[in-house]
């Protein structure tokens, strides 16, 4: 009696077996996978880290140990002084408390006005009106134009002798004003450029907020007979916390670091004075004349770092006015 074994199936085993052993394992692609998932996230932020410390986080604190030390190209030697510059700055400075009350000044005269008439410029455009698209487009040519542009204009408007706001006045019987000279009469007109340079910016990031909100509450709203002004006070308002609360510090942050419009607005050398007495000297302008005039580098950072302190100050008292405010509506 014979027994026909086929030796196919133990070849085809074999076979087999020898494939497994040539097949990467399981468990290496495993190990791929999750290096992938630890280490891939931290590569695609490392770029936003190394600019974050090279143009943020090095200046900052190269500006603290330089606001510790008598730092001038005058002088080969560098001395630590410790808080020496911020004692001056704050008890025997006051040209420095000068251009803070300037500062703050024009930031309140240009922030308030600015703010509102935005938003109820965005709440205007958000309406359907004939030019729609155009007028959405109009408002954001100041964005483009040059600053040296603007105060050239601005100049020649706030003129003493030959002005139009003079020749205004004048149309009224008021005498005409020497906008330079003045010193809430320069804050004024200073105020007057930013504010047209920077209304329709802020009127466009109203008016896409605005475009977000469902217009079923306004619908809902129109049929319990709320009036336009009731839905805008009731419904638009709070839906834009975020936004006005956004819009608040970021002018907050530009008001305070408030450089080309009042240093343009005068003329000559002395421009980065701020007027013959400083009459709208601001804190940035007062920075850059301790360092290039004084040449006192470490005084300077003592004072770029006091407008560090009194920026974060401000934006965080708005943005606790802001939920307050809104809070209680």
């Amino acid at each position: 009696m014979s027994l026909d074994l086929d030796p196919a199936p133990a070849a085809g085993r074999h076979s087999r077996s020898a494939d497994d052993e040539r097949r990467p394992r399981p468990t290496r692609g495993r190990t791929l996978t999750r290096l992938d998932l630890k280490v891939s996230p931290y590569l695609y932020i490392l770029p936003f880290f190394v600019i974050f410390a090279v143009f943020s986080a090095y200046p900052i604190g190269y500006t603290v140990w330089i606001a510790l030390t008598d730092r001038s190209p005058m002088n080969a030697t560098i001395s630590f002084v410790g808080l020496d510059n911020f004692v001056e700055l704050i008890t025997q400075d006051p040209q420095f408390w000068n251009a803070v009350v300037n500062t703050f000044g024009m930031f309140v005269m240009s922030t308030v006005p600015q703010l509102l008439i935005a938003l109820l410029l965005a709440n205007a455009l958000n309406r359907k009106i004939k030019g729609q698209t155009f007028f959405r487009m109009a408002i954001a040519m100041p964005i483009i134009t040059s600053t040296a542009v603007v105060a050239l204009i601005f100049s020649m408007l706030y003129a003493r002798e030959f002005g139009l706001a003079n020749w205004l006045l004048d149309l009224v019987g008021i005498d005409p004003i020497d906008w330079r000279a003045n010193r809430y009469a320069s804050w004024f007109a200073i105020s007057t450029m930013v504010d047209w340079r920077w209304i329709g910016y802020n009127a466009l990031i109203y008016l896409a907020a605005m475009q977000s909100i469902n217009k079923d509450v306004y619908e809902a709203a129109a049929l319990d007979g709320a009036s336009k002004t009731r839905q805008f006070w009731s419904i638009t308002i709070p839906q834009l916390r975020p936004t006005i609360i956004f819009t608040l510090i970021i002018s907050t942050i530009g008001g305070l670091q408030l450089f080309t419009e009042p240093l343009l607005f005068t003329s000559g050398s002395g421009g980065i004075s701020g007027g013959s007495q400083g009459q709208f000297q601001t804190i940035t302008m007062y920075l850059l004349d301790v360092m290039n005039t004084r040449f006192r580098w470490g005084y300077a950072g003592a004072v770029a770092l006091v407008l560090f302190v009194l920026i974060a100050l401000m934006s965080t008292i708005n943005y606790l006015l802001a939920r307050r405010i809104s809070s209680d509506k």
